[in-house]
């Protein structure tokens, strides 16, 4: 068995002679990977190309800062604008549904899931292909978290949207991959696909299974590039990890990553990764995209509380001093990579 090394998770593939269809892109600003398996090699690259065109196309509309041309701005980059200049501008019904969606879940978190928040996102250099040391501006940061912007802002009226907040500009860097995983799912069970993974960089959901065996996947050490547990991910199931170590820089010592809180506007630093395993669900892949974010930035004794408003049974920390708590759920469901792996189980 060998480890094929991705962003935030690691995908485990054997070396056999089942038909195992393996095809890998770049997308989301991530590696993609899909595994189809059972299929012949054409049919499963038809289905891995329509998903693939399928996430490049929600990747140019809902990119927050990156224009799909010098004179065009992405389908977001148009309805932040407006946000900003206090106008009304026609919406897309699934971009409309999205953001209702998003508020939902933003509300459920106490705003500490907040797409809204792309200003300060921007701020910390983080919407950007590459990330590098900044001046620290606090009066700048202070200003935009008093000016509150919130996904309740946003207005949206049969076709039409607007927000009461200028401070407003939506960044879905924290929904799209979840959302895309539940498009590609949907569309291979429509083609009657039984057995696939759909790996968006560490955000990740199982069809079926490996053969006779469950899909295996690997929860990345956010200090190493190696595997710290695995475990067998069961036919409808999502996987995703928020981690400081990917999307990051240092400064004076200290690490700055993208993850950020609302409530301060600094990046979170009392955490190193947060893992999530979502159960069978019309929007596991939402899910899994999503609840790991306000379980990341919430205070560690808040942390059980935050998942329990999601659901969310199946959960992993590993706090900045490289502690581990597991839920108790989750703990019977991970193998350790090494032995001797000390964590706390939570109830």
């Amino acid at each position: 068995m060998r480890y094929l090394l991705i962003p935030l998770l690691l995908l485990l593939t054997s070396c056999f002679k089942e038909p195992l269809y393996h095809s890998q892109s770049y997308v989301f600003g991530t590696l993609v990977d899909i595994s189809i398996y059972g299929e012949s090699d054409e049919l499963a690259r038809q289905h891995a190309d329509h998903i693939l065109q399928d996430f490049q196309s929600l990747h140019n509309r809902f990119h927050a800062w990156k224009p799909i041309s010098a004179t065009q701005l992405s389908e977001l980059g148009e309805l932040n604008a407006a946000f900003q200049a206090g106008k009304q501008v026609p919406i897309s019904p699934d971009l409309a549904s999205i953001l209702a969606d998003a508020t939902t879940l933003s509300v459920k978190s106490n705003g500490l899931f907040n797409p809204a928040i792309g200003q300060l996102i921007g701020t910390w250099g983080f919407q950007h292909d590459e990330f590098s040391p900044i001046d620290i501006d606090d009066a700048k940061i202070q200003a935009l978290v008093k000016a509150k912007p919130a996904m309740t802002d946003i207005v949206i009226k049969g076709k039409i949207a607007y927000s009461t907040n200028p401070a407003v500009k939506l960044d879905l860097g924290g929904y799209a991959k979840g959302y895309a995983l539940d498009i590609a799912a949907a569309y291979l069970r429509q083609q009657h696909v039984k057995d696939a993974l759909i790996n968006i960089g560490g955000n990740i959901i199982a069809l079926g299974q490996h053969g006779d065996k469950p899909w295996r996947v690997g929860i990345q050490h956010p200090r190493s590039p190696t595997a710290i547990a695995t475990l067998d991910l069961a036919d409808g199931w999502a996987i995703g990890t928020s981690g400081d170590y990917q999307r990051y820089f240092m400064l004076n010592g200290k690490r700055y990553c993208h993850i950020i809180d609302p409530r301060t506007g600094y990046p979170t630093q009392h955490t190193q990764a947060v893992t999530v395993l979502v159960p069978p669900s019309k929007n596991s892949g939402v899910l899994s995209d999503v609840t790991s974010k306000p379980i990341f930035i919430e205070s560690p004794e808040n942390r059980l509380k935050t998942a329990q408003a999601f659901g969310i049974e199946n959960f992993m920390v590993i706090d900045a001093q490289s502690n581990i708590f597991v839920s108790k759920q989750m703990a019977q469901k991970l193998h350790w990579v090494t032995t001797g792996v000390k964590f706390t189980t939570l109830p």
